[in-house]
This record gives structure tokens, sequence and C-alpha cells, in this order.
């Protein structure tokens, strides 16, 4: 007997993954086996980087708490310090858009804890 093949439901499964790389380069767009691994290796990517953004942010609002806490003669470290031994639970996110947007209200953070 013949061997069967479910030919509806291969190229089902191929077009769907040719619409999700559809905007490539050269045959990552058109070709099923390249088109497969670079969007596997693009997916990779994307599960590596929503981590990778995380830090990135932190690192980021690190950055902008110290130099706004320069201008009153701390260092980030003293002040984060500070903040723990009070016991003042604002997190970095909070405390980099305060010394952004509203500098009043995060020079009254600074001087609570000073």
């Amino acid at each position: 007997m013949a061997r069967t093949v479910n030919k509806v439901a291969a190229r089902r499964k191929r077009k769907k993954l040719l619409k999700l790389t559809k905007g490539y380069f050269g045959a990552r767009k058109n070709v099923y086996t390249v088109a497969k691994n670079t969007w596997e290796k693009g997916q990779t990517y994307a599960y590596r980087d929503r981590r990778n953004k995380k830090r990135e942010f932190r690192k980021l609002w690190i950055q902008r708490i110290n130099a706004a806490v320069r201008q009153y003669g701390l260092s980030y470290s003293q002040f984060i310090g500070k903040l723990n031994a009070k016991d003042i639970q604002i997190n970095r996110k909070v405390l980099a858009d305060l010394a952004m947007n509203n500098p009043e209200a995060f020079k009254a953070v600074v001087e609570s804890v000073q």
C-alpha cells in the first residue's frame, strides 16, 4: 500500500511559518527551511531579551538616581543604604521617575533620609 501524507496539514504549517517571517530579507521570507531557522533564532533572542530588558531598565534607574542624589552630596549607595535604614519602601523605578519629572518630591525624599 502507498504511504499517505497529510498534504493539507503540511501546507498549512508551512504557510503559517512563512506568514510569521513576512518582511524578512531575501530567502529568509520565502524559503521554508531558511525561514524556519531564522524564526527560531528570533524566538531565542526574544526570550533572552525579555530578561535583558529588565536588567537594562534597572541600570538606567540606578544611573538616574545616582545623578540626582549627587546634587545633594550623596552617592547612590549611601542614599539606598539610608533609605533602607529609615525603612522607606520606594522602588528604583519610582525614585528615578521622581528624580526626572518631579525634583521637588525627590528633594523631599532625600531630606527625609538625611
